[in-house]
């Protein structure tokens, strides 16, 4: 009896490894109404749908297994990697299909990449005056693989920021943090498309490196955060967040030297919620302006003209229709101050003028032949292109 069973044992296992050996797995004809006389099924059948039964839920969960990166360590899940799962679909890569030019004097057609961050979920996206300068065609190419085609919303060349559209809907958007609360040595991580669309959505972290670094660009001071956080040709209108996963700055300019590693600059984004409101709602942002076109030593020389003033700019023209020309401004006048701040370069002049509204009246001390005058000015709103 002994050694029937131990025969009856010994052939059930072996069945049991041809049948896992031969890998048999296939349950559709299973049904738990199979099972209701276990009497009545051999060895081998219960055999099989036991082996069946562990394939099936090996399968189920490799199937339902997370993703290698869904759980990681405390020490690993780190603020950077923390902001690429969060910020990352929201930052795009924008290529701008323009006209120009080549050397021969034909008209050819060229190409650009920069990034930008989605901020309404309905399509709207932050980037850089730059990235889409005379553009013909913008293609913005999504997070998640697909390109769309946009349309430019507004722009403003004196901050480097516009707005472009693309119709979409249910976007990942970025949340704007406050960039007044950044502060010098906290983490800062920049997202965007460094060297173009190959290495889309890269991630490079640094610190706040600097607050209202001021860089004077074409005749314009502009105030921007220093950051160490790597910023290639590419990650212009990317983004770059702090540690919370808000988006403190608008990644604009690298400064790079021979011997020098390359520091990258962003515009803060409170300065960048400013613009944004009103090229949504005009399409260009509105400035005051004086309407004078004028000279300090440095800029006069680039024109060939020598200036021989100490101090303050020279007055080179007037326009007539204008907020100088209707104070009686005159060609030659020399401008000392405004308001009582002294300026001495164009910047300084363009600086005094756009720290007020349109509608201010401003007080120009201005040097006439010789004679000191004050002059009051009521600041207008400046021309657009397209009204000129």
């Amino acid at each position: 009896m002994i050694g029937k069973k131990m025969a009856k044992i010994i052939s059930a296992a072996a069945i049991v490894a041809a049948m896992t050996l031969s890998g048999c797995g296939d349950l559709t004809g299973l049904s738990d109404s199979d099972d209701t006389s276990a009497e009545n099924k051999s060895a081998g059948e219960k055999a099989t749908a036991v082996t069946q039964t562990a394939h099936t839920e090996a399968a189920a969960k490799a199937v339902n297994k997370p993703e290698s990166n869904a759980k990681i360590s405390d020490a690993r899940n780190t603020p950077a990697v923390r902001v690429a799962r969060t910020v990352g679909p929201a930052v795009v890569g924008i290529t701008n299909k323009a006209v120009a030019r080549d050397f021969f004097n034909r008209m050819v057609e060229t190409e650009g990449v920069g990034s930008g961050v989605i901020f309404k979920s309905d399509g709207y996206i932050i980037t850089n005056n730059h990235v889409i300068a005379g553009a013909k065609e913008i293609i913005v190419s999504l997070s998640d693989g697909n390109t769309v085609s946009g349309t430019i919303i507004g722009t403003d060349e004196m901050t480097d920021i516009a707005v472009v559209k693309v119709d979409a809907k249910n976007l990942p958007t970025a949340e704007l943090g406050d960039s007044d609360e950044v502060v010098v040595g906290e983490p800062a991580i920049a997202i965007g498309n460094p060297m173009g669309l190959e290495f889309q959505g890269s991630v490079t972290v640094g610190v706040i490196s600097a607050l209202n670094r001021t860089l004077d660009l074409n005749d314009r001071r502009v105030k921007l955060f220093q950051t160490d956080a790597a910023i290639s040709p590419g990650n212009s209108g990317g983004a770059l967040v702090n540690a919370d996963g808000e988006v403190i700055g608008i990644n604009s300019a690298k400064l790079a030297t021979n011997g020098v590693e390359g520091m990258g600059f962003a515009i803060p984004i409170n300065t960048v919620k400013t613009i944004v409101a009103e090229l949504m709602d005009k399409g260009y942002v509105a400035r005051p302006y004086l309407g004078v076109t004028i000279f300090d030593k440095p800029t006069a020389a680039r024109y060939g003209y020598q200036l021989s003033i100490d101090k303050g700019v020279y007055v080179f023209q007037v326009a007539i229709d204008s907020p100088a020309g209707r104070a009686g401004f005159q060609r030659g006048d020399i401008i000392l101050s405004i308001d009582g701040k002294e300026v001495n370069s164009v910047t300084d002049v363009r600086n005094e003028v756009a720290a007020h509204k349109v509608g201010d009246k401003v007080k120009v001390l201005c040097d006439r032949d010789g004679r000191e005058e004050t002059v009051e000015v009521t600041l207008e709103e400046m021309p657009q292109p397209s009204n000129q």
